[in-house]
C-alpha cells in the first residue's frame, strides 16, 4: 500500500515551503517614473518650444523664401538664393557688415581681457575689495540706452573727452562722427561696459590659485612678472577662455549700443550684423534676407568659439 502524503501531512513532515519570491514589475514602474517625469518637465519643454524652437524653425524657413513680413501666404520659396546673395562677391554683408562685426567683437576681447586682467590683480592687493569690485560691476546693473547716451554726450566736440584733451594741449577729435575713429570709440565703450563682468570672473579665478604656489616661487627667488608669467597665467586658463567666449559672443551680437550711439554711421563704419538684419526685416521688409543673414552670424559665433576652445584646450585638458 503507497502511503500518500497529503499535503497538510508534507507541510508537518518537512516543514512549511517558502512563499514564492514576488517580482516587482520593473517594466511598469519605470513606465510610470518616465510619465512622471515628463509631466514635471511639460512646462519647460512647452516654453522651449513655443519660444526657441518653433521661431527657430519659422527662421531657417524663413531663410529659404522670400517675404515683405505681413502676409503669410505670401511667402514664396527662394531656395538659397539669399544666402548666395549675401556671400556672393561685392556683397556689402561681408564687408563692411561683417568685417566690422569681427573687428568689434575682437577689439571688445582684447580691451576687456586687458583691462578685467589687470584690475583683477591689483584688486587683489587692495584692501576692501568688495567694494572695488562693485564699483567696477555698476557698468553692468546700468541699461546700455543710458550707458550709449552718456557715452554719446562725453564724445561730442564740446563733451568731457576733448575737454580733457583740449587741456592737455591737443586738438578736439570728432570720435563719432569721423569714419576712422567711430568705431574704436565705440568699443572702447563696450569694452568699459563689460569689464566689471570679467573682473568678477577673474577674481574667482585667482582666489582659487593655491597661495603655496606663490610661496614657492618666493623660495626660489621668482620675481613678479615671473610669477604672473609662470603661475598666474596658466592657472587662470579656464576663466580666461570663459572671458574670452562670453565677451566674443556679446561682441558679435552687439545691436543696443550701436543703435544708440552711432545708428550704424557714420556712413556705414559701424554697420554690424545685428543692426543689418534689424534693417533688412523692419525697414526694407526683406525677412528672407534677415534670417539668412541669422543664420550666418551664427555659423560665424560657432566657428569662432569653436576656434576659442580649440586654442585654449592645446595648453592643456583642464583648460
Amino acid at each position: 500500500m503507497v502511503n500518500v502524503l497529503t499535503p497538510e501531512r508534507a507541510e508537518r513532515a518537512h516543514g512549511p515551503r517558502p512563499a514564492a519570491p514576488v517580482v516587482p514589475a520593473r517594466g511598469r514602474t519605470r513606465r510610470r517614473q518616465t510619465v512622471v517625469a515628463y509631466l514635471f518637465l511639460a512646462p519647460t519643454l512647452l516654453f522651449f518650444t513655443v519660444f526657441l524652437v518653433l521661431p527657430l524653425g519659422f527662421a531657417l524657413l524663413l531663410s529659404l523664401s522670400h517675404w515683405s513680413g505681413f502676409d503669410l501666404g505670401d511667402i514664396r520659396p527662394a531656395g538659397a538664393d539669399n544666402f548666395t546673395g549675401l556671400l556672393a562677391d561685392g556683397s556689402t554683408f561681408l564687408a563692411p557688415v561683417l568685417t566690422n562685426t569681427l573687428l568689434f567683437a575682437l577689439g571688445t576681447v582684447v580691451l576687456a581681457l586687458a583691462g578685467s586682467l589687470t584690475v583683477a590683480t591689483c584688486i587683489g592687493n587692495l584692501r576692501f575689495q568688495g567694494l572695488w569690485r562693485t564699483l567696477y560691476f555698476l557698468p553692468i546693473v546700468t541699461t546700455v540706452v543710458a550707458v550709449g547716451n552718456v557715452w554719446k554726450y562725453m564724445y561730442e566736440p564740446g563733451g568731457l573727452v576733448n575737454g580733457v584733451l583740449n587741456a592737455l594741449g591737443l586738438d578736439s577729435v570728432a570720435f563719432l562722427q569721423d569714419p576712422d575713429t567711430a568705431l574704436p570709440s565705440v568699443v572702447a565703450v563696450q569694452a568699459w561696459a563689460s569689464v566689471g563682468t570679467a573682473i568678477l570672473v577673474l577674481t574667482a579665478g585667482l582666489k582659487s590659485i593655491p597661495e603655496s604656489y606663490y610661496e614657492a616661487a618666493a623660495l626660489d627667488g621668482a620675481g613678479p612678472v615671473t610669477v604672473f608669467c609662470r603661475i598666474t597665467l596658466p592657472l587662470l586658463r579656464p576663466s580666461l577662455l570663459l572671458v574670452c567666449v562670453t565677451q566674443l559672443i556679446t561682441g558679435l551680437q552687439s545691436f543696443a549700443l550701436i543703435v544708440v550711439m552711432t545708428r550704424g554711421g557714420p556712413g556705414d563704419a559701424t554697420d554690424v550684423a545685428a543692426l543689418e538684419m534689424y534693417r533688412q526685416a523692419f525697414s526694407y521688409g526683406d525677412w528672407g534676407t534677415a534670417s539668412a543673414a541669422a543664420f550666418v552670424l551664427f555659423a560665424v559665433v560657432l566657428a569662432v568659439t569653436l576656434l576659442q576652445l580649440w586654442i585654449f584646450r592645446r595648453g592643456g585638458e583642464d583648460a
